[in-house]
């Protein structure tokens, strides 16, 4: 029912060039069927040859994952950053279209790591200055067949959206294009019934990131699966499924997403044991 893919992040950061290389024909002899790409900064890979690396080993692109380090915001900023986040994005729906995904998906608010309290009048200012930054960019990616999803980040990493109530508030009236992006390790930190959450997301969800509870294979922690595949199914989504985790071994990658052990005997394992386990809960 699913593609199964993975974010080369599980091996290496940044993701570029000479990484997809490397780890794209071991992603294809894995059996995976899609791959995420990230893109940290614009021109760490070229679409073009991306695309055609991919293809030579029969892998499709589920998703571009935009990345929002300190300074690219659309929230609470200058216009000056407003306009060069908002040209980021763009750049990654171009990419996006080359390669063939039909997302572009991430935390697009505001950069991962700021947090700042607000009343209730300053977050619903704070929404609304989101929805029209964001909405030329949802046109321009609309235009372009391009999705966007909007990923809510647990409470350590942001403060604008962390369950789906508001995530689904913070893009209300924006073009359809405009949706949700499912992150099972976020979303059992932040929200009291994960599997709720995502009847609340339904049919707004745009693309789906899968890791275990404490960021490492599905299926060797505590979360129900079982239970959360049987309510996306219900849902109606029938997009990508993509493993999301990071490396312990280099350390720009294992400080961002605080990755202070190893999360299996190996990166390799990490992949192949998520894989496996999602293979036969899916078949």
């Amino acid at each position: 029912m699913y593609d199964i893919g993975v974010n080369p992040w599980v091996w290496t950061s940044p993701v570029d060039d000479r990484a997809l290389a490397e780890l794209v024909p071991r992603i294809a002899a894995f059996g995976f069927d899609v791959v995420e790409l990230p893109i940290e900064q614009p021109g760490d890979w070229d679409p073009v040859r991306a695309r055609d690396l991919l293809a030579e080993h029969g892998l499709g692109v589920a998703a571009v994952c935009a990345v929002t380090p300190p300074g690219r915001d659309l929230v609470a900023t200058t216009p000056d950053a407003v306009e060069t986040t908002a040209a980021y994005l763009r750049g990654c729906v171009d990419a996006a279209a080359v390669v063939g995904a039909g997302c572009v998906g991430g935390p697009v608010y505001a950069a991962v790591g700021r947090t700042w309290r607000m009343s209730p009048a300053a977050r619903e200012a704070c929404y609304r200055q989101f929805r029209r930054a964001l909405a030329p960019v949802a046109e321009y990616a609309g235009e372009r067949g391009v999705s966007i999803g909007v990923e809510a980040l647990n409470r350590y990493e942001t403060s604008v959206v962390n369950t789906m109530e508001q995530t689904i508030e913070l893009i209300d009236g924006l073009p359809a294009n405009v949706g949700i992006m499912i992150d099972t390790y976020h979303m059992n930190i932040e929200e009291a019934d994960p599997y709720l959450a995502l009847v609340l997301a339904g049919r707004r969800i745009k693309h789906v990131q899968v890791s275990g509870t404490n960021r490492g294979a599905p299926g060797m922690d505590h979360f129900d699966w079982p239970r959360f595949f049987a309510v996306l199914r219900a849902t109606g989504y029938r997009g990508s499924i993509c493993i999301e985790s990071f490396t312990a071994e280099n350390e720009t990658i294992a400080t961002a997403a605080s990755i202070w052990r190893p999360l299996a005997p190996s990166q390799d394992h990490l992949a192949m044991d998520g894989l496996s386990y999602l293979r036969q809960l899916l078949r």
